[in-house]
């Protein structure tokens, strides 16, 4: 049993479908938790319209970013701080700022083109096994100017989403909704499983080709990996990384570049590894004590 006062704190739904839940009236909150259970959304994804040319989201669910939320057993729920963590790529796209200042500090050039899913690996039968995701270049440049790009959002673990569309619709309280299960941002899925794979792979032969990579994330995600060491200057590195925010201002979250951070490739792996390996003594001694419960092999 809880005590009388005591704080709970969960994640829940930050932006969704570009917009705070906790700024949404009870009536739009119930018919974006219906569009949510689709098997695509119809409704538009604010940070991939451009110029007046609306883009439908093509996340199921449409949750852009979680946040932490906190209530007692006597008060109403209610953020717990303006953090927010991003869950979808695309949120980065946010009137292509995040474009812009990759190509403005690396290529020089305020308006790039972004070419996507360029084939990068090749496989024994000519096929493309790789690709690099986005890559900006300068157009009309010989030799050509350009820069890859890796994009990393954050997986969650927990249970799935749709427990909470399902309240949400059925919620009549104009109270701001908590969250009804427990979940968490998985930093550890997203960054040693997802990402450090991708640079590891890419890294090297863009570094042979003499080009960088820039890696986007959120400050969140940046500040869960390990401490990484960090290079003086932008021509000794090999990855640099652009870290995002968001900036709360009249009711709406935008996204910002928080910080340009260079490092080498090794550097960004002992970084999102974020550990140090156990002593080999204490390694064995935690065998030695397993062994009893171990699986007999015969």
């Amino acid at each position: 049993m809880r005590k009388i006062g005591e704080i709970i704190v969960r994640y829940g739904i930050g932006e969704w479908f570009g917009k705070l839940l906790s700024e949404m009236p009870q009536n739009v909150i119930s018919r974006y938790a219906k569009s949510a259970l689709l098997s695509r959304p119809d409704l538009n994804c604010p940070s991939k319209t451009h110029n007046g040319i609306k883009t439908l989201c093509s996340k199921r669910g449409g949750v852009c970013s979680v946040r932490l939320y906190e209530k007692t057993n006597l008060d109403k729920s209610r953020p717990a701080d303006k953090n927010l963590v991003t869950l979808c790529p695309q949120r980065f796209w946010e009137a292509n700022l995040v474009f812009k200042e990759i190509s403005r500090f690396l290529l020089g050039h305020e308006k790039p083109v972004l070419v996507k899913e360029v084939g990068f690996l090749i496989g024994e039968k000519n096929d493309d096994v790789g690709r690099i995701d986005s890559v900006l270049v300068v157009p009309n440049t010989k030799p050509l100017k350009w820069c890859a790009v890796e994009i990393q959002a954050v997986y969650f673990s927990g249970k799935k989403m749709d427990l909470e569309f399902n309240a949400l619709i059925k919620q009549n309280s104009p109270d701001l909704p908590f969250p009804i299960a427990i979940r968490r941002p998985d930093f550890r899925s997203s960054g040693p499983k997802r990402l450090m794979p991708q640079l590891q792979i890419k890294v090297p032969t863009l570094r042979r080709w003499g080009k960088k990579m820039a890696v986007v994330v959120d400050s969140s995600f940046f500040k869960a990996m390990g401490k990484m060491g960090r290079t003086s200057d932008v021509s000794n590195a090999d990855i640099i990384w652009f870290i995002m925010d968001y900036k709360i201002d009249r009711k709406k979250a935008k996204i910002i570049l928080s910080d340009i951070f260079f490092t080498t490739l090794e550097m960004a792996i002992t970084g999102l590894t974020a550990g140090q390996p156990v002593t080999l003594a204490a390694f064995e001694e935690d065998i030695v004590k397993r062994v009893p419960n171990g699986i007999i092999v015969s």
